[in-house]
């Protein structure tokens, strides 16, 4: 339009109660910088004050969600960033990090590394019982982060080491495992008609790519405390809970990755069951099992293996649980009771926390 259309305060926000003794004009609060000469009052005008070198209030942001992220706390408080919000814990950092930030480009791939490369960040998450007393919370930083990984991380993690998370990047919504009815149950289908899980890759893709609707999540990730889509959300919630070990145990996208990381521990860890839980350590954890976890495990494997070579049936219903193709090389016993194995080590603290 080349003239302003005239917009009124709405009373009590109903479009259609507009107030025309009070119009209303294209401006940025009085507490913040004004706009300039070359940012017109207008969406273009508020993206260029947005990006502002003397705006530091989106680089700040910005920043603080990258430490959100990778430290599991922010600098402050992520959902209140106005005068009753917390202070930053470390402002000069803030400040530093921010002026990089936008210096670089407002590149995100740099302001991760320079965090991740810190020595801050690579601290060990062990503490002291003195550093426990004085800081119990780490807001000082003096020890590494220790916080269970968000939902989408927790299957992406599961599927990367089993070897079926798919690297497509883009392109349309997928649409994994998720039980039958759920959808006509809370939604009536809501115009998409009864859930058909994808094939192939799509089954695989990273959680980013989920299909959700709005009103109805996707069960295992609410399960590990993704929002719902029916609000938006700045901050979210992190528990422990029974629940979630029972679908690390049983969902559909971690038995099915369970049975392939056993095939990869049996096809890569040598020919001894000892060797391949091993394997199984390094492929999950980054690490080799101390002789107490081998120990346990090389027994659970023995207990595993008598029970399904009396129980072929449940031995082959275990390993064809998932669409992914069954090594059918290898033994349906052994595979069986390697998957058990498997499904162990994807449910430990450990595979699931950031230490």
């Amino acid at each position: 339009r080349a003239e302003y259309r005239p917009t009124y305060l709405l009373k009590r926000g109903q479009y259609n109660l507009p107030d025309k003794s009070r119009e209303l004009w294209p401006a940025i609060p009085d507490c913040l910088p004004p706009l300039k000469a070359d940012q017109p009052k207008n969406r273009l005008g508020l993206a260029r004050w947005l990006i502002d070198r003397d705006n530091p209030l989106v680089a700040r942001v910005a920043v603080n969600h990258v430490w959100k992220r990778l430290f599991g706390k922010g600098l402050f408080s992520a959902e209140n960033v106005g005068v009753q919000g917390t202070p930053p814990s470390h402002p000069l950092l803030l400040d530093w990090l921010a002026v990089g930030f936008i210096e670089s480009g407002w590149d995100l791939k740099a302001l991760h590394k320079r965090i991740v490369m810190s020595a801050t960040y690579r601290q060990s998450s062990d503490y002291t019982a003195d550093l426990l007393a004085t800081d119990p919370e780490n807001r000082w930083l003096a020890r590494g982060a220790r916080f269970r990984l968000p939902a989408e991380l927790v299957r992406d993690n599961a599927l990367a080491v089993s070897g079926l998370l798919s690297p497509r990047i883009g392109g349309p919504s997928a649409r994994p495992y998720q039980p039958a009815g759920l959808w006509e149950e809370l939604a009536g289908g809501a115009n998409d008609g009864p859930y058909k899980p994808d094939t192939g890759d799509g089954l695989y893709r990273r959680s980013l790519y989920t299909y959700r609707k709005r009103t109805v999540s996707h069960p295992t990730l609410a399960t590990f405390d993704a929002p719902s889509w029916e609000i938006c959300q700045v901050k979210r919630g992190r528990t422990n809970t029974p629940l979630q070990s029972l679908a690390l145990l049983n969902d559909v996208t971690y038995v099915e990755a369970a049975r392939q990381l056993a095939t990869r521990m049996i096809q890569s860890g040598g020919d001894m069951a000892e060797s391949q839980i091993a394997r199984g350590f390094e492929l999950t954890l980054l690490r080799k099992p101390s002789a107490d976890e081998l120990t346990q495990l090389a027994g659970s494997f023995d207990q595993y293996t008598e029970y399904y070579e009396t129980e072929p049936a449940a031995a082959k219903e275990l390993i064809h649980i998932g669409d992914s193709a069954v090594a059918d090389e290898i033994p349906a016993t052994r595979l069986a009771a390697m998957t058990a194995v498997a499904s162990v080590l994807l449910n430990l603290d450990e595979t699931i926390t950031r230490e």
